[in-house]
C-alpha cells in the first residue's frame, strides 16, 4: 500500500457515515460526530508457553496487525498458576490511523465472514461507547497459514470510539458495516 492512498473504509466514514450521523443525531458540527479512535488486539499466551510459542504468537500477531506486538509480562508471581514475575503472558497491538482502518476493513470484509455458522457479532457494548469482540481462533485471518499454525489461539479485539453512549457507538459501527446480530424481537417483527 502506498502512503498516498486513503483507506476505503476511512473514505466511507467521511463521505457517508459523518453526514448520516449528523442528520440522524442532530449534530451541528462534524467534530461532534463520534469516531473510531483506536483498535486494540490482545491475546493471551499462557504461563506454560516456551520461547518458541511466544515467538510464534508474536509473529502471528504481527502478520494480523501489520505492526510488531508488545509482549505483556506478569506484574507479580502467583504460585497457584505457576506464574513468575516478569514472565510473558500475552501480547497486544494498538492500531491507530490508516493501519486501524485497513485492519477494520480486513476484519469486516474477510475475517468475520469466514467464521463457520456466522450470524453476526453480539450487540452489547461496554457502557462507555467501546466495543469488544472475542475471536475463538485467529486463523480466520488470511495472513495466518492454518497448516503452519502450531497453536490455535483466541484474540480479543477492542474498538475504542469517541462516542459518549452505547447507542451512538452502535450506530457508528453499524454504518461502518459491523454485522450486528439481529435480536429475536427484531427478527419476529420483520417476519410478521
Amino acid at each position: 500500500m502506498s502512503k498516498d492512498t486513503v483507506p476505503p473504509l476511512k473514505k466511507v466514514y467521511f463521505e457517508q457515515v459523518v453526514p448520516a450521523l449528523m442528520a440522524s443525531r442532530g449534530y451541528k458540527n462534524k467534530h461532534q460526530v463520534p469516531k473510531l479512535e483506536k483498535i486494540v488486539l490482545n491475546t493471551g499466551i499462557g504461563a506454560d508457553a516456551d520461547k518458541n510459542q511466544i515467538a510464534d504468537t508474536a509473529r502471528d500477531m504481527a502478520l494480523i496487525a501489520g505492526q510488531k506486538p508488545l509482549l505483556n509480562k506478569s506484574r507479580k508471581a502467583i504460585a497457584n498458576f505457576k506464574l513468575k514475575q516478569g514472565q510473558v503472558v500475552g501480547s497486544s497491538v494498538t492500531l491507530r490511523g490508516d493501519n486501524m482502518w485497513h485492519f477494520l476493513m480486513r476484519l469486516l470484509a474477510v475475517a468475520l465472514p469466514t467464521i463457520r455458522d456466522f450470524r453476526g457479532v453480539p450487540n452489547k457494548l461496554d457502557g462507555q461507547g467501546n466495543y469488544n469482540i472475542g475471536i475463538a481462533d485467529f486463523t480466520i485471518f488470511p495472513e495466518i497459514n492454518v497448516e503452519s499454525a502450531k497453536r490455535h489461539m483466541g484474540l480479543d479485539i477492542t474498538l475504542v470510539t469517541s462516542a459518549h453512549t452505547d447507542d451512538e457507538a452502535r450506530e457508528l459501527l453499524k454504518l461502518l458495516g459491523m454485522p450486528f446480530r439481529r435480536t429475536e424481537q427484531a427478527a419476529a417483527t420483520k417476519t410478521a
